[in-house]
């Protein structure tokens, strides 16, 4: 008997039954994958009958006889069919012993609870109206954006279909505003809700609506926060289309986001952007992983953001090489607050919170190292009347938090410090009190000055917007790090974005402003990184609608910056060079990657040989790719030899070669040649030259990697270069990363 697998964490519900999850603690939500066996009743072509549904209700019904009451009896939650054969349901753990010895059976684990990696961003990536690629873009138009987040306000003014077309005749998604106040339109096609009880698509806590608009917000006129950072706000993709799929509350449920998915799959969208997510796992039980791999299966592609877990190495995540995984960087825009010290030393912070009527006189400045971190029971007893208070950030107590605290203790203001992994890293917060947010370099100015007076005093001086930081784009501190724990011959993240201090569309109104739907935010996090890329790769998917998601990603990567705005290479949080477990290719420009001259091009089956390289059970491969593998009859592949944009090898005493394959998507006729190089490894290239004659023409070139023969002493180290490959117009670079054994 033939069977039929696949796993869970895309976008389509077959089946939605309304549950209200029991508080029974013995019942939790697990995700189970199953065998499809291949009789008349459940044929492929049946897929969207009862048949399925029946088939499931199999499952649960092996499991009554470990049900200790009626309150224990399981039932589906949501049924799946595009991501993977399976359903979610409520069972406890004798219930799951039964099902497993039910044939069909592959698997179930407990559903986990995963995280949201939570204006001027277009301009700073060459993004000007009615001019250059966005107008040759055309925005966008006709491209659909399904971003999985916190919901959406459909009445913000970001989301206005002035000037846009109607949906392709393709979509087939719903809107489920069940109100007349809130609805759906030609620019939001679609807004559907998958947290169980909460039964609105409406957004509660700002972060979906900002990254929606973020990706493809409409223009908007007059956007600021506070009156800072005023201009026209607008999305990466303007005229793009945006379906939302509500998948957060409190957390953001592995059951709900593998049901978004599916219904995505099915809707009809061009683009699935996920600024959300978890620790890395093996690819076969990371949920966002296999339900992407379905998505680019049928040709959707899929941006994911990196994590905030940085600035500590290894703590990548939605590192799947099919995903597109963004890092966050700065952006030149800094809304200033400059600490004055009473020894007249001026240091330079931010804050988005700029009163006008801030007192310059200068005031009694308080620093406790028993309430640093400025938590409300630390300064419950202290009396701080008129004071500037100073707090070091972190210690669990949110940033704005902080100043809440600070405020109730009868502070008159407060200077934020970072500490040391945080570095020159501020954020422009909307704070309850005048603030700045002060460096950890600045933040140990400021405590050698309490240290030397008895009578320390500060004041702060709201400067307000200003353009220019010649930093940018700097990789923000949170910004997560290779290497890529489940797969560390791909190198993540593949890109960085801006993600740091984003000023895009909000909920409610942080100034307490009740009479307009025209709110903003500044926030940071990789979740505003991904969708400015998700809004790129539908830029890019307007221009170039042939391409392949792997084909969009190689032209994002392989054109990236390395240097920031003052020409010199991109730095960290701690203003040193940034490695490229930080930047993986680089910082995205939009303008070289539309027209990128060779890609590195693979399709779904491509990914075959790499997941059985991994050593991964044939189980484990089909849960991924929704069908029988056989391994044993598979030729595997290292990691490294996956056609990727970017290289991660180890380097020992004995040669290694990997292949690669490029695309010409450049000029007919073009000759390119390479120039690589490598720290302390002998890197050769053959051919050196590869020259097409055609467009969509595709060459092989090999890349042998060995320890440089006078190296016997350096050894476990990380070493870091390029291969790149020029013609006449192109510069088509890799990065590389080597471990030198």
């Amino acid at each position: 008997m033939s069977y039929y697998t696949f796993f869970l964490t895309l976008t389509c519900v077959l089946c939605f039954n309304t549950f209200v999850r029991s508080k029974d603690s013995n019942l939790q939500t697990y995700i189970v994958h199953v065998e499809l066996p291949s009789f008349p009743t459940l044929s492929t072509s049946s897929l969207l009958t009862e048949d399925l549904q029946a088939y499931y209700q199999t499952f649960l019904a092996s499991t009554l006889s470990a049900s200790s009451s009626s309150t224990d009896e399981p039932s589906i939650i949501y049924s799946y069919h595009n991501v993977f054969h399976g359903f979610s349901a409520r069972l406890s753990p004798e219930q799951v012993k039964a099902m497993e010895k039910k044939p069909g059976f592959i698997s179930a684990r407990p559903q986990k609870t995963l995280s949201l990696h939570t204006t001027h961003s277009p301009n700073f990536l060459g993004l000007n109206q009615n001019t250059g690629f966005w107008r040759d873009s055309n925005y966008g138009r006709g491209v659909i954006i399904g971003v999985l987040d916190s919901g959406v306000n459909p009445n913000h003014p970001s989301f206005n279909d002035d000037g846009m077309p109607p949906p392709p005749a393709r979509w087939r998604g719903r809107c489920e505003f069940n109100s007349t106040v809130a609805r759906c339109n030609n620019k939001l096609i679609g807004a559907r809700f998958f947290t169980i009880g909460d039964g609105t698509p409406s957004d509660e806590d700002g972060h979906g609506t900002h990254t929606a608009s973020t990706a493809a917000g409409n223009f908007v006129p007059g956007a600021n926060v506070f009156g800072n950072a005023n201009g026209t706000a607008a999305g990466v993709a303007p005229l793009a289309h945006v379906a939302t799929y509500k998948v957060c509350n409190t957390g953001c449920e592995e059951s709900d986001i593998v049901a978004a998915m599916d219904a995505a799959i099915d809707d009809g969208v061009d683009i699935i952007s996920l600024s959300l997510g978890g620790p890395a796992q093996d690819f076969f039980a990371e949920n966002i992983a296999v339900g992407a791999f379905s998505a680019i299966e049928r040709g959707i592609f899929v941006s994911a953001s990196a994590g905030n877990n940085g600035p500590f190495y290894g703590s990548i995540q939605n590192g799947a090489p099919w995903i597109l995984t963004v890092g966050a960087s700065s952006v030149d825009r800094k809304i200033r607050a400059t600490a004055v010290l009473g020894n007249n030393e001026e240091l330079d912070g931010e804050s988005t919170f700029q009163p006008s009527d801030f007192p310059t006189t200068l005031l009694p400045l308080f620093y406790s190292p028993n309430a640093s971190f400025c938590s409300p029971a630390s300064l419950t007893s202290l009396d701080l009347q008129g004071m500037i208070v100073l707090c070091d950030n972190g210690g669990g107590i949110g940033r704005i938090a902080k100043g809440r605290a600070v405020r109730a203790a009868g502070g008159a203001a407060m200077i934020l410090v970072n500490q040391q992994r945080q570095g020159f890293t501020t954020n422009s917060d909307s704070h309850v009190l005048p603030a700045t947010h002060l460096s950890y370099a600045d933040g140990l100015r400021v405590k050698a000055y309490l240290n030397s007076t008895v009578s320390p005093t500060a004041t702060i001086s709201f400067k307000g917007t200003v353009i220019g930081d010649d930093r940018a784009p700097q990789v923000a501190s949170f910004s997560a790090r290779g290497p890529n724990p489940p797969s560390p011959g791909i190198l993540k993240p593949d890109i960085i974005g801006p993600g740091h201090n984003i000023l895009a569309a909000w909920h409610v109104s942080v100034e307490n402003n009740t009479g307009t739907n025209s709110n903003f935010n500044i926030i940071s996090g990789t979740s505003m990184s991904c969708p400015h890329l998700s809004g790129v790769a539908a830029l890019l998917k307007s221009v170039h609608p042939d391409w392949s998601p792997a084909a969009i990603k190689s032209a994002i990567m392989t054109t990236a910056d390395l240097v920031n705005l003052a020409g010199n290479p991109i730095e960290d949080q701690s203003q040193s060079r940034a490695d490229v477990f930080a930047i993986g290719s680089g910082h995205v420009n939009i303008l070289k990657a539309t027209d990128p001259g060779l890609v590195y091009d693979m399709g779904p089956q491509n990914y075959v040989p790499y997941l059985c390289g991994l050593n991964y059970t044939d189980q484990q491969v089909a849960v991924i790719v929704n069908r029988v593998v056989r391994c044993a009859e598979i030729s595997s592949i290292p990691e490294a030899e996956l056609n990727y944009p970017s290289f991660s090898v180890v380097i020992g005493n004995t040669s290694t070669t990997y292949n690669r394959t490029v695309t010409n998507v450049g000029e007919a006729n073009s000759v390119y040649t390479v120039r690589a190089a490598l720290p302390l490894v002998d890197v050769t290239v053959e051919p050196t030259t590869l020259q097409f004659s055609a467009i969509n023409q595709t060459l092989t070139y090999q890349t042998s990697f060995t320890r440089a023969s006078g190296n016997t002493t350096i050894v476990n180290v990380y070493v870091q270069g390029f291969l790149t490959w020029t013609s006449a117009r192109h510069t088509v670079r890799s990065p590389i990363v080597g471990f030198v054994e």
